[in-house]
């Protein structure tokens, strides 16, 4: 029955560690590709990257008349900003 346990326990731990690297692996890999991927192909200026892109009339009309439909007309835009 000992026996049984200590196996047991062994194939756990193996387990845990193996997961463990695997995790930490993808974690790494994925940041060296996000540094790359910026690095040799960084997005175009221009292109509202820093947030001041602008919002047209008939955009900005649909938005006000979305919010005030679902608020009640209690709501109020105060920023719009894209993600």
């Amino acid at each position: 029955m000992e026996g049984i346990l200590s196996n047991a326990v062994s194939i756990l731990v193996v387990g845990m560690i193996t997961v463990l690297l695997i995790l930490w692996m993808v974690v790494v890999v994925g940041n060296v590709l996000i540094l790359l991927t910026n690095k040799f192909w960084p997005l175009p200026e221009g292109k509202g990257t820093d947030g001041s892109s602008t919002v047209t009339a008939n955009k900005m009309a649909a938005i006000v008349a979305a919010v005030q439909m679902y608020t009640g007309g209690k709501g109020k835009i105060t920023k719009i900003e894209k993600e």
